[in-house]
């Protein structure tokens, strides 16, 4: 089944889908060559990136939840001392200790619980709470109460008269924990050890930015990554723009020859396939090129050795006695020489020998409409100043042939150029009988002749519509035959916008 049937038969939704993925394709090789290898690195670099994220996620868990079982164990060392001390001595200890400088925890004694303002929504930071509450109630299940939590030292309360962590004095904290320059989480652990006696202590883990871990992509890793993405893009670019330049190199050489012009051989250099390629190219080229040479050198010969039997059967059939006789002969020579003029007439206007030029369609269909208008002939015009790069000669003899076929069989016709982002389009319409729908495609056949037109034209060779076409295509272009929906045939000469139908408005 073929493309446009598949998509026919689709539902609409999924033809939608299909045409917006499309226009998402570069349509040139070398936008889908880098887009192939920019998508490639990116999603090895992502997938490369996000392995190792969680590889460095799960090792900051291992080690984190390993050093929370520490610091619980040392947490219930401490409760247990300070549960050995006879009540009055607990604070004379706890400033001989902030005098010192601290140990591993901040102490202070509360009649109540403090109210803390924990980090959460964090997964590592709720798996070391939970596993120093785990310790603790392993460690030391004396206590009567627990809290466990981690928060930041801003405003942090460190007894229950409110006092805050940024209120006491630097020496109390700063071998025990970090406040500045850069604050790290804070683990804080309150046991109530006897009835309204709370012990409070707050530490650092033993990694005191162990949250760092917890995003193994900061900016900066993100900043490298696009910069290698941005290198790997311009090497691609410079890359497969010189892998595909030889092959825009081959489309403009083959384009240019299918057009009639004679271009320079190929440069057979670059990779092994292009230099292959580049032979077969010149080696086609050259054959080509050979037998349109040969092709003109034997029509030139036919023209000229044709000529010549002709002529002297016409002498012969003079010296007949018989009139019916000479009257026949002349009629089948008279008949032959109209074939031989009309083949090598077909021949010569399908070879175009002008260089290329910027011409003015408009003007140039404009004298063809003023020499049919002095002929007496009713053509209508419409059209804007375009320009298009073509061959003149060729290109009005093409023209003229189809307005002339239009004013023959249909009495009257109306020209008219249009134009689109990609296209010229020239179309000209009659209002004669029509062509039968299965007749069309026969039409461009040297020789056909309709019955109407042969009724209407019989000087016609049917060779007028053929050689249009050829002209057509050797601009790049593309001529329909179709009936109008009411009453008329339509010829419809398209031109393409580029390099050999370059189209320009001009004022």
């Amino acid at each position: 089944m073929a493309e446009a049937e598949v998509i026919a038969s689709a539902p609409p939704l999924l033809v939608r889908r299909q045409r917006g993925w499309r226009r998402l394709v570069p349509s040139s090789l070398l936008g889908r060559l880098t887009l192939v290898m920019v998508a490639g690195v990116l999603i090895s670099q992502v997938i490369g990136n996000l392995v190792w994220a969680n590889q460095v996620r799960q090792k900051a868990l291992t080690e984190a939840i390993d050093a929370a079982t520490h610091v619980g164990g040392s947490a219930a060392s401490a409760l247990r001392f300070f549960k050995s001390l006879p009540p009055p001595y607990r604070p004379i200890l706890i400033d001989q200790l902030r005098e010192m400088g601290g140990t591993r925890f901040f102490v202070s004694v509360n009649r109540s619980a403090v109210s803390i303002d924990p980090i959460m929504g964090n997964e590592l930071v709720d798996r070391v709470r939970d596993r120093v509450a785990q310790t603790l109630l392993h460690e030391y299940p004396r206590a009567l109460d627990y809290r466990v939590s981690m928060a930041w030292p801003d405003k942090l309360p460190v007894s229950d008269d409110g006092v805050t962590l940024d209120e006491l004095p630097d020496g109390w904290v700063q071998n025990t924990l970090v406040v500045k320059p850069r604050p790290a989480p804070i683990l804080v652990i309150q046991a109530e050890i006897e009835p309204d006696n709370w012990v409070y202590l707050a530490a650092l883990m033993p990694d005191p930015y162990f949250l760092d871990a917890d995003k193994p992509l900061p900016v900066e890793r993100l900043g490298l990554l696009l910069a290698t993405v941005a290198v790997v893009l311009l090497l691609c670019l410079l890359v497969v723009r010189w892998m595909t330049r030889p092959f825009a190199q081959l489309a403009e050489a083959a384009e240019s020859f299918g057009q009639g012009v004679t271009g320079v051989p190929l440069p057979e250099s670059g990779s092994r396939e292009f230099i292959k390629t580049a032979r077969a190219f010149n080696a086609m080229q050259a054959r080509i090129q050979r037998y349109l040479e040969d092709r003109e050198r034997l029509f030139t010969s036919i023209s000229h050795d044709l000529r010549t039997p002709i002529t002297r059967l016409k002498l012969r059939a003079e010296m007949l006695d018989d009139e019916q006789d000479r009257v026949d002969f002349h009629e089948d020579l008279d008949e032959l020489d109209v074939m031989v003029k009309g083949a090598l007439q077909s021949v010569k206007d399908s070879d175009i020998h002008e260089n290329p030029v910027h011409v003015r369609l408009d003007k140039l269909i404009q004298r063809l409409v003023d020499g049919a208008h002095l002929a007496g002939r009713d053509v209508a015009f419409a059209a804007g100043p375009v320009t298009v790069q073509a061959r003149p000669l060729a290109l009005k003899r093409a023209v003229g042939n189809l307005l002339d076929n239009a004013l023959f069989y249909g009495e009257r016709a109306e020209v008219l150029i249009t134009r689109t982002d990609a296209l010229v389009e020239l179309t000209i319409r009659d209002y004669g009988p029509g062509v039968p729908e299965e007749a069309l495609p026969s039409l461009f056949q040297p020789y056909v002749r309709l019955e109407h037109g042969r009724s209407v034209n019989t000087q016609g060779m049917g060779l007028g519509l053929g050689i249009a076409r050829s002209i057509v295509h050797a601009h790049g272009g593309e001529l329909f035959l179709a009936n109008h929906a009411t009453g008329g045939l339509v010829a419809t000469i398209l031109l393409p916008i580029g390099k050999h139908g370059e189209a320009i408005d001009e004022a």
